[in-house]
């Protein structure tokens, strides 16, 4: 299993600062066959915490640190290990974050829980958490689902998270996918250990789990951004030295 982590590895957060709320957020990406009944496989997930002061006026996310943990599998044979990971994620997040976003994160658990090998306690906690987030409006929401609750914020109908992240003035360029896709960079990693396919999958599931975090503090009312944010800007200050991808023209152009 292939880990970078700012939290020394999965299982871990950040302690939260006096006077601040932890926020957590999760992505997954996963292979897709839907010719067979839960062949969806899951290769790759990131989880980034923030911790947010509390403020009367909203908080500038610009300025905004993370601490991340991203997991990648060596090959087909870990997805079970990958799963218990992500799993153990969870549970952490949800007994030590204020919140938890997560963009379609219904789908992300559903592909997560049905590759469980065993018994997946965080899985099935933040599932409960998922479909009980409709109790409360969405500023006092403790898992918000960016797909689904941010369109109070949105100048847009999809509910893409780049189209999304596009009406609020996120610049989510993704030089990750330019003339290749995401099955393709992963095949690539798996079949010739590609070291660049791979991490250019990871930086893409980081930006996913940090810009959805953005749109997730803005819907709750928690904070803002003036112009446009370039979420690619915040991932290389923070993440460069982490993967050899950020040195490349490619990315470079985009910051």
């Amino acid at each position: 299993m292939i880990v970078v982590s700012s939290m020394g590895g999965p299982g871990r957060a950040p302690s939260c600062p006096e006077g601040a709320s932890l926020v957590a957020s999760v992505d997954v990406e996963w292979s897709k066959n839907y010719r067979v009944r839960n062949g969806n496989r899951p290769f790759c997930y990131s989880v980034v915490y923030l911790a947010v002061p509390h403020r009367r006026r909203l908080v500038d996310l610009a300025c905004q640190t993370f601490a991340y943990t991203s997991v990648y599998v060596e090959g087909d044979d870990e997805t079970a290990e990958l799963v218990r990971l992500a799993d153990l994620d969870l549970r952490v997040a949800l007994a030590g974050a204020d919140r938890i976003a997560g963009h379609q994160l219904s789908s992300d658990l559903a592909v997560l829980s049905a590759n469980a090998s065993g018994g997946a306690a965080g899985v099935l906690a933040a599932r409960e958490a998922w479909h009980g987030r409709r109790d409360e409006p969405v500023p006092a929401r403790r898992v918000i689902d960016t797909r689904y609750d941010s369109g109070h914020i949105l100048r847009c109908r999809s509910r893409r998270l780049v189209d999304v992240c596009t009406s609020l003035d996120l610049d989510v360029s993704q030089p990750e996918l330019r003339g290749i896709s995401m099955t393709a960079l992963h095949r690539e990693w798996l079949l010739n250990r590609d070291d660049i396919a791979r991490e250019r999958i990871s930086v893409l599931n980081l930006r996913h789990s940090v810009s959805t975090a953005l749109v997730a503090l803005r819907a709750a009312g928690r904070g803002t951004w003036d112009g446009t944010l370039n979420v690619n800007r915040l991932l290389r200050a923070q993440l460069e030295g982490a993967f050899d991808w950020f040195g490349s023209p490619a990315f470079a152009r985009l910051v």
